[in-house]
């Protein structure tokens, strides 16, 4: 794996196929933080602030900053051969966007371009045919933003607008119609933060207003465009990832507060609305991004170190829970 620092990028966001590659060693959490991580191929270049998402066993993962600057690129991922290949980038160079999968397509929303130009771009990608296309733009530029889909409908929260302070604004797109409208405003506008899905409902965690870490679960509920609170995640953080396996949500990484990028990956019960910690991370990182596959979590790019780092790490989280 590499990991490196990225000279010169701006840290102030402080604002409201290769040949497969035999697997790493494994490390566990011990008994009091049970799950295993192992080490997969990393991707092909060094990255933070990257969106992904998953088709299958098929793992996207686009944009990003990169040495020299932001990238549009793509890189796909197979899960079953331990192997990356390069695919067409993304027309538009972007970081802190939002990725998304519906059905055999994936989707790219928003981010900044540049250092932090906020923009409403949608684009979707097609992976049989490597094209994308580019779909109805949000209601307002954002960067910074989080996404889930729920059915055919994809949902985006929050993040920092052109005026520099974060949107309420929540959005929802018919990619069948391509037109968006306005659901209920996010309770606790914020950037940096991530959103899932379980069981037709969108769990909303941690993040980042006025340049500190918050540490609420605010839950959002499409069938009746309402918003509830749920339990708080025990470890404040911002620039993080999450995934869903079954009805058990997993926060990884962060940063801000500490003069080094958290390892704390904490799971969250959606049926007992309840928090308790997990195998931590092997290699700590901000701006990075998780995807499930089957029973396991690629958790994958980031930055290593506050502010201006990148790698192309790619390991995976085994959680072992009973189901």
């Amino acid at each position: 794996m590499a990991i490196r620092g990225l000279a010169g990028l701006a840290t102030g966001f402080v604002f409201a196929a290769g040949a497969a590659v035999a697997l790493g060693p494994e490390v566990s959490g011990g008994p009091s933080a049970p799950g295993r991580w192992e080490t997969r191929a990393p991707m092909l270049s060094e990255r933070t602030e990257v969106a992904g998402a998953a088709i299958g066993e098929r793992i996207y993962i686009v944009g990003g900053f990169v040495p020299g600057g932001v990238t549009g690129s793509l890189e796909e991922y197979d899960a079953a051969t331990n192997t990356w290949r390069q695919r067409a980038p993304l027309p538009v160079a972007v970081h802190h966007a939002a990725m998304i999968a519906v059905g055999n397509r994936v989707f790219v929303l928003g981010g900044f371009r540049g250092a932090w130009d906020p923009h409403n771009a949608v684009w979707e990608y097609d992976p049989a045919s490597d094209l994308w296309t580019s779909r109805a733009p949000m209601g307002v530029a954002r960067g910074g933003l989080a996404a889930a889909a729920v059915g055919d409908r994809i949902y985006v929260f929050s993040g920092t607008g052109p005026d520099r302070t974060d949107t309420p604004m929540t959005e929802e797109l018919d990619p069948v119609t391509n037109t968006w409208r306005r659901r209920a405003p996010i309770p606790t506008p914020r950037n940096h933060h991530a959103a899932v899905a379980v069981g037709g409902k969108i769990y909303t965690f941690v993040g980042r207003r006025g340049g500190q870490n918050v540490n609420v679960t605010e839950i959002y509920d499409p069938a009746t465009d309402t918003w509830t609170s749920g339990a708080p995640i025990p470890t404040a953080r911002s620039g993080i990832a999450a995934a869903a396996i079954g009805g058990r949500i997993y926060v990884f990484g962060g940063e801000l507060g500490r003069p080094t990028t958290y390892p704390e990956n904490e799971m969250y019960e959606v049926a007992t609305n309840t928090w308790s910690a997990r195998a931590p991370m092997p290699t700590p990182r901000h701006g990075l991004a998780a995807v499930a596959v089957r029973d396991r979590i690629y958790v994958i790019s980031g930055g290593p170190r506050p502010g201006g780092s990148y790698s192309n790490v790619n390991e995976v989280f085994i959680p072992g829970e009973g189901r």
